[in-house]
């Protein structure tokens, strides 16, 4: 533990050493193999989330505004009218998750994400690997296959190709679009560069 005080603010910082597992991919967000991971791993994963849900947050990660102008531009549909919101980790990718025991790392982003969302960018990351990205959809099917867990996978997508117009995921790219099809019927842009800021 370590506390700090700075004028009339106090922070109190603690550091976990118990997480030694290693991370499932150091290296990227996305995975290009099946991690191999076991059931109680994803059951695990579920109720970690479920728990997280639950949990009043005290801030909005991914904000109406800026799903007002991603949708367009990355999905190419009309933003929804309503997005119902739920407490996440809002940056779940394969880097910040361990394997056997499960940790989620990296902290910075949680608070109030559309509900879906937490899932459906572990799914997007997982699209190169179609068996992982299966297990997801099953594991998370009670949320993804819900019109607003539809919103939130979307709002993950649209985060993700935001991603691709700043030169990210070149492999995961035409995995993308064609998810966001099979989702919205529509052909999503694929702009030169991203305009739109989080």
């Amino acid at each position: 533990m370590h506390d700090w005080t700075d004028g009339e603010w106090a922070f109190e910082a603690e550091v976990l050493d118990y997480v030694m597992q290693p991370v499932v991919s150091p290296d990227r967000a996305d995975i290009d193999h099946d991690p191999g991971l076991p059931d109680e791993w994803w059951a695990d994963l579920r109720r970690a989330l479920a728990l997280l849900a639950d949990v009043e947050g005290v801030k909005t990660t991914v904000r109406n505004g800026w799903i007002e102008r991603a949708f367009p531009q990355f999905l190419g549909i009309p933003a929804p009218t309503k997005v119902e919101r739920v407490t996440g980790h809002g940056d779940l990718h394969w880097g910040n998750l361990t394997a056997v025991p499960l940790a989620l790392l990296d902290w910075e982003r949680w608070g109030r994400v559309p509900f879906g969302y937490d899932a459906g960018l572990l799914h997007a990351n997982s699209l190169l690997v179609p068996e992982v990205a299966a297990r997801i959809r099953e594991e998370f099917a009670s949320t993804l296959d819900t019109p607003a867990g539809r919103i939130g996978e979307l709002a993950a997508l649209a985060e993700m190709l935001q991603a691709v117009a700043r030169g990210w995921y070149p492999d995961l790219a035409p995995r993308l679009v064609a998810r966001t099809e099979a989702l919205t019927g529509v052909r999503p842009p694929v702009p030169v560069h991203s305009e739109v800021s989080a």
